[in-house]
C-alpha cells in the first residue's frame, strides 16, 4: 500500500494485485566454464558479503554453514513477487560472493497471505535468526509474537501503526503510518512551487476501508495545517467499480485542480481514462508510489500525454539515474544475471536497501553471530546509503525525528523521468522537515508492551 506508500498497505489489504513480473534463474558462467569471482561490493559499499571460516551455532537460525532469514510476503494474496524476487536476486549473488563470512543464507518466505501474519510470526520465532526485506499489509498482527521472541527485522516497508517504529526494526522509507507525514516536501513542491494554483483544490480518492480511510484522515490534516484546501474526498469499493464516470464528473465540478488516489493503480488510469475524454486536465496527480511500474505505463497509455502523473519515490534512487548511481547500474545488473524479466520496482529498491543494511552488519560481526550484534552495528549507522540506494539516513536517530529528502518521478509516454524539481542532493531534494500530526492515530509497539526489555536480546 503505497504500500503507500502506501506502503503501502492499501493495495495488498483491499486488493489483489497481479504480479509485475516472474523471476528467472541467473548463471554464474556458462556450463563447463570455470566458476568467475563474484564481487561482493555493492555501490560504495565494499565486501557486503564475502568468504570466511564460520564456526559454530552463536544464535537461534545460525549453524556454522547457514544463516535462515525470513521474508514475509502476502504474495499467497496478492500474486506480488517483488520482495521474493528481491530476496532471491540478493541472496544469490551474496552467496555467490561468499555468503556472510562463509555462511550461506537461506531464506524462508512466510507467506502471510494477507490474514496469517501471526501464524507466521510464530513459524518465524522457531527458526529465523531475523527478518529482512519483507512486507505485510497487516503487520502490526503480527509485531507482539516477534517482540514476544525477540526477533529483529529490517522490513523493505511496513504499513500499521502498530508496526511502524515498533522495537528490535530498523525500517528505511516513508509509510503514511508513520506520526509525520512523509511526503510534505512533495505536496509542498507540487502545491507551492510546480502547480500554486492547485493550493485550494485538491482531491482525494480512497478505497473503503477501515484502515485506509485513516490515511486520508491524516493527509487532509497535513494540507489543512498547509493551508491546502481539500475540495473533494470520496471513497470507492475496495473491489473497484465498473464504470468511472460519476468520480470523474464529481471531480469536475468540483474543480479539482490536484488529485492523490490511494489505491490500485490499473483503477487510476481507467478514472484517467474517463478524465481525458472528458477533457478535463488536472494539474497534477498524486499516483503513488506503487505505480513505479511499466505496467502502470502501459494501463495509462491513453493518458500520458494528457494527465500530468507524478510520485515521490521518498530518497529512492530512480531507476532512470543508473549513469550517475553505479549503485543502480549494480542492482540492474544483479537482477540481470539472477532474475532476467523481473522487474525492479518500488518494492525492489525498498527490499534491497533493507538486504544491504542487514548483510553489511553481520559480516561485521565476524564469526560471533548474534542478533544483537547485528542489531547494534546496523543502529549505528549514522548516514546510511544503501552504497548509493538511497538518501542518506541517520539510522541513530528515529526518522520522525530527522530531515528527509524526496525526488520526483513523472509517467511520461517515454516511461518513468525524473521531473523538474530541483535535487540539491545527487537525484535527491533534502532537507524539508515532515509535518507531525497532532491527532491520535496510534503509537508503535514498544518491548514494554510484552514485558521484555532491550538487554534480553541475546
Amino acid at each position: 500500500m503505497r504500500w503507500h506508500r502506501i506502503g503501502l498497505a492499501l493495495l495488498a489489504i483491499t486488493l489483489v494485485i497481479t504480479g509485475c513480473g516472474r523471476s528467472g534463474t541467473g548463471r554464474e558462467t556458462e556450463p563447463g566454464s570455470a566458476p568467475a569471482a563474484v564481487s561482493g561490493d555493492f555501490g560504495d559499499l565494499a565486501a557486503v558479503c564475502g568468504p570466511g571460516t564460520a564456526t559454530g551455532a552463536p544464535a537461534p537460525g545460525v549453524t556454522a554453514s547457514e544463516i535462515q532469514v525470513g521474508v514475509f510476503s502476502d504474495i499467497g494474496f496478492t500474486k506480488n513477487p517483488d520482495v521474493v524476487d528481491a530476496a532471491k536476486v540478493f541472496t544469490s549473488w551474496c552467496n555467490a560472493a561468499g555468503g556472510i563470512n562463509g555462511r550461506k543464507i537461506v531464506t524462508t518466505v512466510r507467506d502471510t497471505k494477507l490474514t496469517e501474519v501471526r501464524q507466521r510470526m510464530l513459524d518465524a520465532c522457531r527458526q529465523d535468526f531475523f527478518l529482512v526485506g519483507g512486507a505485510a499489509a497487516l503487520d502490526g498482527l503480527g509485531v507482539k509474537d516477534r517482540l514476544s521472541c525477540l526477533l529483529p527485522e529490517f522490513p523493505a516497508q511496513v504499513t500499521q501503526t502498530a508496526n511502524t517504529g515498533s522495537d528490535l526494526q530498523l525500517a528505511y522509507g516513508s509509510s503514511i503510518s508513520e506520526n509525520v507525514n512523509p511526503y510534505t516536501g512533495f505536496y509542498d513542491w507540487l502545491t507551492r512551487t510546480a502547480y500554486p494554483q492547485s493550493l485550494g483544490a485538491i482531491g482525494m480518492i480512497n478505497g473503503d476501508s477501515p484502515i485506509t480511510k485513516v490515511m486520508g484522515d491524516k493527509l487532509t490534516e497535513s494540507f489543512n495545517a498547509a493551508g491546502a484546501k481539500v475540495v473533494y474526498s470520496e471513497l470507492y469499493p475496495l473491489a473497484g467499480v465498473a464504470d468511472w464516470t460519476p468520480y470523474a464528473q464529481a471531480i469536475k465540478a468540483a474543480g479539482v485542480r490536484g488529485l492523490i488516489f490511494l489505491g490500485e493503480y490499473r483503477y487510476l488510469a481507467k478514472l484517467e481514462e474517463v478524465l481525458s475524454g472528458m477533457n478535463y486536465q488536472l494539474d497534477w496527480i498524486d499516483a503513488n508510489s506503487n505505480s513505479y511500474n511499466q505496467n502502470f505505463l502501459d494501463a495509462a497509455t491513453s493518458s500520458l500525454g494528457t494527465q500530468h502523473n507524478y510520485i515521490d519515490l521518498s530518497g529512492l534512487a530512480p531507476l532512470d539515474a543508473a549513469a550517475q548511481v553505479p549503485a543502480i547500474r549494480r542492482l540492474k545488473d544483479l537482477f540481470a544475471r539472477y532474475a532476467p524479466g523481473s522487474p525492479i520496482t518500488f518494492q525492489v529498491l525498498r527490499a534491497f536497501q533493507a538486504w544491504l543494511l542487514f548483510a553489511k552488519s553481520a559480516t561485521g560481526c565476524g564469526d560471533a553471530l548474534t542478533r544483537t550484534c547485528v542489531f547494534t552495528a546496523a543502529g549505528k549507522e549514522n548516514a546510511w546509503t544503501a552504497g548509493g540506494l538511497i538518501a542518506p539516513v541517520d539510522l541513530t536517530r528515529p526518522l520522525s525525528e530527522q530531515p528527509r529528502c524526496f525526488n520526483v518521478q513523472q509517467a511520461t509516454p517515454d516511461g518513468w523521468r525524473a521531473a523538474d524539481f530541483a535535487p540539491n542532493t545527487g537525484p535527491f531534494r533534502c532537507g524539508f522537515t515532515p509535518y507531525r500530526y497532532t491527532q491520535d492515530f496510534g503509537r508503535p509497539t514498544t518491548l514494554a508492551d510484552v514485558g521484555k526489555v532491550m538487554s534480553d536480546l541475546k
